[in-house]
């Protein structure tokens, strides 16, 4: 039985963090819900100018409403964590204990959420320090699976370790 995911979303997202794991998700029978400020609206990737269409705006939507959180990387997730919608969203999976997969800046949006604190997590080199701050066991690897319910991966070339995992967590 596919779940129901939803995927965090604004502009300066990288494109493969967003456009691969979404692809292998609906490959295994998974829904995927794009999610920004608006519905309609279009947001463009950084690297390769990839579109992507916003299926429902933050204010339509619950953590209820779905079984999974997504957060692509780039500069995506710290112009979200900027607006406190985005924030609380992103907490309500940690707090509810739902998968939350968030790859390169992904776990910005998790460390404004203070949902990381004895979490073991990994990210892009840039928010290493961040992610200790916030009280996370950080690790240096591809992927790092906290509790059957957070994966973290560093970069794009991370993203088959993080897909793998991704959809382990989904089982």
């Amino acid at each position: 039985m596919g779940k129901k995911i939803a995927v965090v979303i604004t502009n300066e997202f990288e494109d493969s963090e967003y456009t691969e794991p979404v692809k292998a998700l609906k490959e295994s029978g998974h829904e995927v819900v794009n999610i920004e400020k608006e519905v309609g609206n279009e947001v463009t990737g950084k690297s390769e100018g990839e579109k992507v269409r916003i299926d429902k705006g933050i204010d339509d939507v619950s953590a209820k409403d779905f079984d999974a959180l997504l957060i692509p990387g780039g500069f995506s997730p710290d112009i979200l964590r900027a607006d406190d919608r985005f924030v609380h969203f992103s907490k309500e999976f940690m707090d509810d204990k739902k998968p939350v997969m968030a790859i390169c800046h992904g776990p910005q949006l998790l460390i404004t959420a203070e949902s990381l604190h004895g979490r073991d997590v990994t990210g892009y080199k840039s928010i290493h320090i961040d992610l200790k701050n916030a009280g996370a066991k950080f690790h240096d690897k591809e992927v790092v699976v906290c509790g059957e319910q957070l994966v973290t991966s560093r970069t794009p070339d991370d993203i088959p370790a993080f897909i793998r995992e991704s959809l382990n967590v989904l089982k």
